[in-house]
């Protein structure tokens, strides 16, 4: 067998059966620079400058992204203070329940996170639990061909209430 792992896990463009589907998260597919700001429970800020690059992967059939902060080519960031994290995201869309399956890891930190996402007006939110078992939303909004919103909220009365706690305002660093 000559074909690398690389080759066997990325994939040329989108599944055509489900093209229409994959572009929620297809639209993201690429190289992209962005802004972190976390906000601790005692209001304190934390900010850097991180990357993300999406995707396609498994036959086209899900979208795959990698979010790294600091970014590699910043070097330490004293404002960053402990908050780093070198992490995955596999995308897959299920046309069963018409909603994507979300799966973080970040192997760096031993956090991860499970989700359901849905499309709500012009937001994508993505609903569900980490590895404590508290509550997480993140979202994506604010959405154009070059730029988003990310943010990242918790709750501890079971979705009751949110509190912010990350939020990345991203640049797409290479032409869509």
């Amino acid at each position: 067998m000559t074909d690398t792992f690389a080759e066997a896990l990325h994939s040329d463009g989108p599944d055509p059966d489900l093209a229409d589907k994959l572009k929620l998260y297809g639209r993201f597919i690429g190289a992209w620079t962005f802004d972190a700001t976390r906000i601790q429970e005692d209001g304190t800020r934390l900010t850097g400058r991180g990357e993300v690059h999406f995707g396609w992967v498994l036959e086209g059939k899900a979208v795959q992204d990698v979010w790294i902060l600091p970014a590699r080519d910043a070097g330490p960031s004293p404002s960053l203070g402990p908050w780093t994290f070198y992490g995955t995201t596999l995308r897959i869309y299920d046309p069963r329940e018409d909603a994507w399956h979300i799966f973080w890891s970040d192997p760096r930190n031993q956090y991860y996170s499970r989700q359901l996402a849905h499309l709500e007006g012009d937001t994508i939110t993505q609903v569900g639990a980490d590895g404590t078992g508290a509550s997480v939303r993140w979202s994506f909004s604010r959405i154009t061909e070059d730029s988003f919103r990310w943010l990242g909220e918790r709750s501890h009365d079971g979705g009751a209430t949110w509190r912010m706690e990350v939020e990345f305002l991203a640049r797409r660093m290479t032409p869509a």
